[in-house]
């Protein structure tokens, strides 16, 4: 499987966002048969700098480690 990641420098909050103040993590995984899975993790933090910690190791993890992220 081949992982690509953009964090634009521009937005250090690129990949999150806050729904009634709990930080979700979203990216999508391209595999290599063409086919794509929108991943959606909460970061169950309300801190944005925990979120975006949080937000890192999920996107070095799930999409190298898991086919049903």
């Amino acid at each position: 499987m081949h992982v690509s990641i953009r964090l634009p420098g521009s937005n250090p909050d690129h990949h999150l966002w806050n729904n009634h103040g709990i930080w979700w993590c979203h990216f999508t995984v391209h595999r290599p048969d063409f086919t794509k899975q929108r991943v959606r993790r909460t970061t169950g933090t309300r801190r944005l700098d925990e979120a975006r910690q949080i937000r890192d190791f999920l996107l070095a993890v799930l999409p190298a480690t898991s086919t049903t992220a």
